[in-house]
């Protein structure tokens, strides 16, 4: 189903008449491998606590076996219109769909070699709450809101009316070091299908292979 293109603009913003919240509107611009995570893979995660939605913070360095953490710009509401030019921007729209996506395939995520799943924006804890309990996610949300997560491993960020929101992309860690980069992630809805498959033909590293 193709989310209808006609809309409702008002100011700067547009309400859109769609039929699924979930659809991903035609013609988005697909966002182009600029080499910003060409630095991530094998790279130690930060020592950092995270505010997270599950109720105390999460230090990603300090977490055993393989963790897969997508990193998001931003998840809208549904009582809440869409700001104008947000499309035109390649990979912005489509972070609802990505954490439903992971919700879906959450089961298969975890007996395919994953331990852990996170999503990660620049949103706040409370905002991003309303999120987990609205989409009905089975795993927590991370708020990097300070952007000490993104600036610690140099990650990929951009403007948009004053906020500074990190790129779409998806790490597997493996025992705290990074050991697969999905860069960029298109189309959003797909991120978690490709993560599968990726897991399902990769093992995770162990301690013991880490320090050999």
């Amino acid at each position: 189903m193709v989310l209808k293109a006609h809309c409702q603009q008002t100011g700067d913003f547009y309400l859109p008449s769609m039929r699924n919240p979930l659809d991903l509107p035609a013609g988005l611009p697909v966002p182009q491998d600029d080499g910003a995570c060409k630095h991530l893979l094998g790279t130690r995660i930060p020592e950092l606590e995270l505010e997270s939605t599950a109720g105390h913070p999460v230090n990603l360095a300090q977490i055993h076996g393989r963790t897969i953490l997508f990193c998001y710009p931003r998840t809208g509401r549904p009582d809440q219109p869409i700001s104008i030019g947000w499309d035109a921007i390649p990979g912005a729209r489509g972070c609802t769909p990505q954490s439903c996506a992971f919700r879906d395939h959450y089961r298969e995520l975890m007996g395919a070699s994953a331990s852990h799943l996170f999503g990660l924006s620049t949103q706040d804890t409370d905002y991003q709450r309303e999120a987990v309990k609205r989409l009905e996610l089975p795993y927590p949300l991370l708020s990097d809101r300070e952007l000490n997560f993104a600036h610690a491993l140099n990650l990929p960020t951009f403007r948009f009316n004053s906020m500074t929101l990190i790129k779409r992309l998806t790490l597997i860690i493996d025992e705290g070091r990074i050991a697969k980069v999905f860069y960029p992630v298109f189309p959003p809805d797909k991120s978690a299908e490709e993560t599968l498959k990726w897991l399902r033909h990769n093992k995770p590293v162990t301690q013991t292979e880490l320090k050999s």
